[in-house]
């Protein structure tokens, strides 16, 4: 089981650049953002942490780009992995996207992974022409474009949201392809979704009492026909020895931490405190 730490990057406090360089020398495999192109003033869609239209933190309204934040990140690191939690692909265009995410991969060495959402903020999708009911299908659909921009060197895809001819697109990400994961409540749905169409799943906040849940990732999973392992990135709140020792068990493969809207120096105490805690549960690395 791996360790990653997840930014929520605003433009206040540490840059993105500073922690993934703190987090990558304190001993973390991963660094995470998350997006929000922007937040609707007048908005019918329901927080799922508040159940309402109000925010659990303003950062929602200031928050940076993840592609720039992770370029600025990979230009001061060597070997942290580079990922988000979550982007919201359907707001931008499938070509772009894949020449943005492909060309961070080049640059950083192999070292990007793209955590998804299906967003649950349907007024923000709406203004970038998504229909709310069809967000889990748009998703796909960009998804296996991209996929086909990345592996193809004459790409080309037809569906009902994306639609392009034979096309060539280079670099390509360096293993080939980029992994998706999907962070979504861990439903049914969502595990059928994943199986389908990602690499693995990323919880929501709160979400951790997850044993049935593992179970029935792993059903699917199988019943899919799926060959390999699913990815399973927890988010956690603060260390906890018989937890951790439980998910790794479960097939948890990376926990994330988040870190506080700080100065760099708060936020390396913070790291260097989290990572100590972290060797004592498991002195033998993990």
């Amino acid at each position: 089981m791996k360790f990653g730490i997840v930014l929520f990057t605003s433009d206040r406090g540490i840059t993105p650049a500073a922690a993934a360089r703190a987090a990558e020398e304190t001993g973390f495999h991963s660094f995470y953002v998350p997006e929000h192109t922007h937040i609707p003033v007048k908005r019918e869609a329901a927080h799922p942490q508040t159940g309402d239209a109000s925010l659990p933190d303003d950062r929602y309204t200031r928050t940076l780009d993840p592609w720039v934040s992770l370029a600025m990140a990979a230009a001061v690191t060597e070997r942290i992995e580079l990922s988000t939690a979550v982007a919201l692909p359907v707001e931008h265009d499938p070509i772009t996207l894949a020449k943005t995410i492909a060309s961070l991969d080049h640059l950083s060495g192999g070292r990007v992974t793209l955590g998804a959402g299906f967003g649950w903020n349907t007024d923000e999708l709406g203004d970038h022409g998504v229909p709310p009911n069809k967000r889990r299908t748009v998703l796909r659909e960009y998804i296996e474009a991209m996929r086909a921009l990345w592996a193809q060197d004459e790409a080309e895809y037809q569906g009902d949201f994306v639609k392009f001819g034979p096309s060539w697109a280079w670099p390509k990400p360096v293993r080939g392809d980029v992994p998706v994961l999907i962070g979504a409540a861990g439903t049914e749905r969502t595990f059928t979704w994943i199986a389908r169409s990602g690499d693995g799943w990323i919880t929501t906040p709160g979400e951790t009492d997850i044993s049935e849940r593992l179970a029935l990732l792993h059903k699917i999973w199988a019943d899919a026909g799926r060959a390999d392992k699913p990815r399973v990135v927890v988010l956690d709140f603060k260390p906890d020895a018989e937890r951790l020792v439980k998910w790794a068990g479960e097939g948890v493969t990376d926990v994330l931490y988040g870190l506080p809207d700080k100065s760099e120096a708060e936020v390396r105490a913070y790291l260097e405190r989290l990572s100590g805690k972290l060797a004592a549960i498991f002195p033998d690395g993990n």
